[in-house]
């Protein structure tokens, strides 16, 4: 048996094992490559959405598809094979009944392969994530600052600052926890709604623009590695991969017009048999 045939993906018991304990390192990921790095160092893998704007150049989530989902999860599936990985279910595929849910939901899951799906969790969504996970599929919730909504509260505005707003967003995560969902995702509320819904719920919450006291945390990989010039408030940048790549192309340019590359190390030459000298296989 192989090393990585050894190798066991984390559960859902894992993950809901997570409660007040060690917390959960969380990133999102859209590629096989990158998957793979990720993987030895995250305990879960989000198939986020928000993949239309870090990847496909959409303004908001609100144009993902089905499709562009199933095939972004496909290929972080094939990249790890140590972390959970939960793949979002975009905008239009869960809202109308609870049968459309569950119909989106086993399609992502039978040809993702993926542990689970994550749902953006107003109160509506209480029926379809008790659907779901009657059915054998693992429900993650959203709540606060919920991407897919944008359009109704007017932007990507933080969540909960007033009372009315609070009750909302924890009435919210009380019907997510009560309909099943296994986790849930706390976005863009103030630090001490965070914590009260931490404490309130036996289900493990992932912060982002939250609180360190959830019981995880998630960024965005490419706001991390600082791909973009304008990253939230909430996302810390540990690289600087703008930078980096700009450089690389720029020397790659450089290069190429100075015909320098390629050089004879990059070049194929003849052997002695009069054989182009080609690389075997």
């Amino acid at each position: 048996m192989s090393a990585q045939s050894q190798v066991r993906r984390k559960t859902v018991r894992d993950i809901i094992a997570a409660k007040q304990g060690e917390p959960l390192v969380c990133l999102t990921a859209y590629d096989a490559p990158t998957a793979a790095i990720m993987d030895p160092y995250c305990d879960l893998l989000l198939v986020g959405d928000s993949v239309g704007m870090v990847v496909h150049g959409l303004t908001s989530t609100v144009g993902v598809t089905m499709e562009m989902m199933i095939l972004h999860g496909q290929a972080v599936m094939r990249g790890s094979d140590r972390a959970f990985v939960v793949v979002d279910m975009p905008f239009g595929s869960y809202e109308t009944s609870a049968d459309q849910a569950f119909l989106n939901a086993s399609r992502i899951m039978k040809e993702t392969g993926c542990q689970a799906v994550k749902i953006e969790s107003g109160t509506y969504a209480a029926h379809q994530i008790e659907h779901l996970v009657e059915r054998g599929v693992p429900v993650m919730g959203h709540v606060g600052l919920r991407p897919q909504a944008i359009n109704v509260v007017g932007g990507f505005k933080a969540q909960g600052r007033d009372e009315a707003e609070r009750e909302r967003v924890m009435e919210e995560a009380r019907a997510a926890e009560e309909a099943g969902a296994f986790a849930i995702v706390i976005e863009g509320v103030a630090e001490d709604l965070a914590d009260e819904i931490t404490k309130t719920l036996s289900i493990p919450t992932i912060g982002i623009g939250a609180s360190a006291s959830c019981d995880g945390q998630i960024l965005v990989t490419q706001d991390m590695l600082g791909i973009f010039d304008w990253t939230p408030k909430f996302v810390r940048r540990y690289g600087d991969l703008q930078s980096e790549i700009a450089k690389s192309v720029e020397a790659y340019a450089r290069d190429v017009r100075a015909r320098t590359f390629p050089a004879e190390a990059e070049t194929y030459k003849l052997s002695g048999s009069g054989k182009a000298n080609l690389p075997k296989g």
